[in-house]
């Protein structure tokens, strides 16, 4: 599989090509013809969120630093914080080992015991089959960061490892379990860099789901200063994702810009045809409803 052009035949709506409402339009008539007229807004607060490792990270991407896995609890905080508050799932992450890994493999014993509390979504990096098959007999489900530009791998994760390492693991993950992949646009600086090449890889491999978040930047980090991509660049990756995968849910997920971009970007992503959204603007539910949408609660990670 080539996954190194720069803009393959299929990148149909990417930055600068044709009229975005046009493509935008196309997105939603597809939506329509595959889909009930209903919109879930979800707010994950019934999972609780635990990191293995602690606030321990053995690499310091340029987009993250370590900030992220400060909200996170250790399992035993998150054990007993869940049955506290009876939340229904877990979302189970961790700092990265230099090998591109999240070493869950290290707390098995702790992970099962929690797996008779509530439901399991592991957040895994890089995998080898014995690992993949391990999270077969604990995970619900897997969510994985789905990325193909070697030089966002290198410059941003600093990992000397390829776009084909993570298909690889993607495609070890699938013979074992569920595995939503994740996409993060605009991870390289802020651009789009190989998000459209993710988008291709992932329609010939297969996906259940797809899972789209932003670069959001973050203080104390190398990108603390760069720009997000502009919000009408992102509604044309999630149009052309709903384009591609016609009948595959499309959900944009908890990690993007607040604000005023927040308020701009869940809008296009309505029209985008987009199935679920997390942790939405509060002005969107009357928005769908505008459109013709049905809007259902959620309350758990959104791949579960």
């Amino acid at each position: 599989m080539d996954l190194t052009g720069q803009k393959p035949e299929w990148a149909i709506g990417s930055a600068g090509d044709g009229d975005l409402t046009e493509l935008l339009e196309k997105a939603w008539a597809l939506r329509q013809a595959n889909f009930p007229p209903e919109i879930e807004m979800n707010h994950p607060h019934k999972t609780t969120v635990i990191s293995v490792t602690g606030q321990k990270c053995s690499l310091n991407c340029a987009h993250c630093g370590h900030h992220y896995l400060e909200g996170m609890m250790n399992i035993e905080e998150g054990r007993r914080w869940h049955q506290e508050k009876e939340n229904a799932s877990f979302l189970i992450s961790g700092g990265s080992t230099k090998e591109g890994k999240v070493p869950f493999y290290q707390y098995l014993e702790e992970i099962r015991r929690l797996k008779g509390l509530g439901r399991l979504n592991l957040h895994v990096g890089l995998v080898d089959d014995y690992e993949a098959k391990l999270l077969g007999d604990l995970a619900d489900t897997v969510s994985f960061d789905f990325v193909v530009d070697d030089q966002s791998i290198r410059e941003v994760f600093g990992l000397n490892r390829s776009g084909e390492d993570y298909l690889r693991s993607y495609q070890l993950l699938r013979k074992y379990t569920r595995v939503t992949p994740h996409i993060l646009v605009g991870l390289h600086q802020g651009r789009i860099a190989g998000e459209y090449r993710a988008l291709a890889a992932l329609r010939e491999v297969g996906a259940q789901t797809l899972v789209f978040i932003v670069f959001r930047p973050t203080p104390g980090t190398r990108y603390a200063l760069v720009a997000p991509p502009p919000p009408e660049e992102v509604a044309s990756l999630l149009a052309t994702a709903r384009i591609m995968f016609p009948a595959t849910p499309v959900i944009l997920g908890c990690l993007r810009p607040g604000g005023s971009y927040r308020l701009k970007l869940d809008g296009l992503a309505l029209r985008a045809g987009v199935n679920k959204i997390v942790n939405p603007a509060p002005e969107l539910a009357d928005l769908a409803r505008t459109m013709g949408l049905t809007v259902i609660g959620g309350d758990e990670c959104c791949v579960l």
